[in-house]
Order: structure tokens, then sequence, then C-alpha cells
């Protein structure tokens, strides 16, 4: 079972970074911001977010191939990949980080571009129209697929990890994704935090899996077909090959991306939004050319 550790989700304008951090105990009576439009991501795009914590060690298990799930194939990238120029300007180390040793994908001949997040996290939400421009951005050869993390189960995260992989399970995970950062950072339906008091709600206000169920019918799901998904043996099954993969990943920090099961980078390693973008580009180009 994890720790259950202090928070460090400080909201800037538009990026925070949702972690584990042990040392920055004072961290964890601060509530971070939410950012509801796309206007206010748009507005500090070039702001990068505050320091995330260490990368961890790498559990020495390999992750379940099927932990991660696919994006729509409507969204999936159409453009062929960029020749890979390496003109200094990204530095291993500072900018990207190399996962050692590096994970199995679940896509053979596909450059495998994934996304950690938690529909309960403010950064993610502050970054998730950036992983859809991201996405658009993409070359043909590479493939998008997202993996959510519960390590913050004192915000209630386990709950939204649960809820992605019964809507996978379900067949709307992907046209929900932005919809379910909204029903839980805009109209609040599915929110952890009091958006107008700016702090957590009391635990026994959160939503439950019968609330995300009802959120779900609006799409054509059964709630009581959900939340027999939600709870059965195989949902249980990839929340623990997840939070494995997680582990492997050397991810502790929320967004993340991971190239190919080889590279990891934040929004702040890259030095912003914009160039989160162009420096997944490049990553995907260099696994494109074998470099």
């Amino acid at each position: 079972m994890l720790k259950r550790l202090p928070i460090l989700c400080v909201a800037l304008l538009a990026l925070a970074a949702c972690s584990h951090d042990s040392d920055n105990s004072a961290a964890s009576s601060s509530t971070p911001a939410a950012s509801t439009t796309a206007a206010t991501t748009a507005t500090a795009s070039t702001t990068p977010a505050p320091a995330s914590t260490a990368p961890a060690a790498a559990a020495s298990a390999a992750p379940a191939a099927n932990a991660s799930t696919p994006a729509t194939a409507d969204t999936q990238p159409t453009k062929p990949a960029a020749p890979f120029v390496d003109d200094g300007k990204w530095v291993e180390g500072k900018n990207y980080f190399l996962v050692d040793p590096a994970q199995p994908t679940s896509h053979p001949g596909k450059v495998e571009v994934t996304e950690v997040f938690s529909y309960a996290c403010p950064a993610c939400n502050s970054f998730h129209t950036t992983m859809d421009e991201l996405v658009k951005s993409l070359p043909s050869n590479a493939v998008v697929v997202y993996l959510p993390a519960s390590f913050r189960p004192d915000e209630n995260w386990p709950l939204f990890q649960r809820a992605f992989y019964a809507a996978q399970a379900l067949g709307v995970a992907d046209k929900t994704y932005d919809a379910m950062f909204d029903a839980s950072w805009k109209t609040g339906e599915l929110s952890t935090y009091d958006l107008q008091a700016g702090k957590p709600k009391p635990h026994e206000a959160w939503p439950t899996i019968d609330d995300v169920a009802k959120f779900y019918a609006k799409y054509g799901v059964d709630p009581k077909q959900f939340v027999g998904v939600a709870n059965s043996f195989s949902i249980n099954t990839q929340m623990k090959r997840a939070d494995d993969e997680l582990k492997a990943l050397g991810v502790d920090s929320t967004p993340t991306i991971v190239v190919n099961g080889k590279y990891r980078l934040t929004p702040k390693d890259a030095g912003g939004l914009p160039q989160t973008i162009e420096l997944v580009q490049w990553l995907v180009s260099k696994e494109t050319a074998g470099k």
C-alpha cells in the first residue's frame, strides 16, 4: 500500500505539479486553485510549473502491457514523422529523464506517448487542453495512451482511477476525457474540492462511485452496470497494474509524459506548455530515427 504523504499541488496561473513530497509538510495546508477554462491555460502557457519531486527509483517488475489506454481513433495523430535533428536544445537529465530500465509498451511498431494524470489533479485540469493539442500535433507513427494515477488517496484519486478504467471497459473513457475534468473543476458535480471556498470538501462530501455513475449515465451508460463494472475484479486488477506501471516508470507527479517507455518529462522540465509539445515531438522523432 502506498504511504499517504502531504500534498504538493501548487497552482500558478495555469499549471502546477501534483506530487508526492515527504519533505514539504507545510504545503499540506495549501489548496490548489482550479483552472476552469481553456483561456486561463492559454494566458500563462509559457509559465513553467514549480519543481516536481526527484524521480523515484524504478520498480523491478515490468508493467502489464494493457494498463494504459489508447486515445480514440479520430484523435490519433495523422501527420508524417519529422526528421530528427539534435541541435542541443533539449538536454537529458534537465529537460527529460531516462526511464531505467526502459519499460515495455503495448503498441509494437508505434512510438507510444503516455500521459499520467488524474481527473482530481488541478495541474492536470490546467494541462488537459494542451494534451489535446499534443495529440493532434504528433505524427502518424505515434499512439497516445492515458495512465490514471492513484497516489493521492487523501484527494480521492483512487476513485477517479477506478472511474477511468470502468469507463474504458464500457467504451466511454475517450469521449468523456475533457468532460470529466469539467465535472471535477468547472461544474463541480464530481469535485473533491469546494470550488467556491477554494478548499477541500469534508471527506463525507467527496463524490462516490454512484455519483460518477450518474455522470456517465448522460453518455448512455446504465448506472447499475457502471457501478458493477467499477467494483469488479477486472478493474481492481487494472488499478493494481497501473500502480505498478507508475512505479516502474519512476513517476511521482502529474501531469507527466512518458515517451515509448524510455523518456519521462513534466511541463516544468520542458519549460512550459508549448515547450512540452515541442519536446515530446522531438522525442518521438528521436525514437522514430532510432537515436
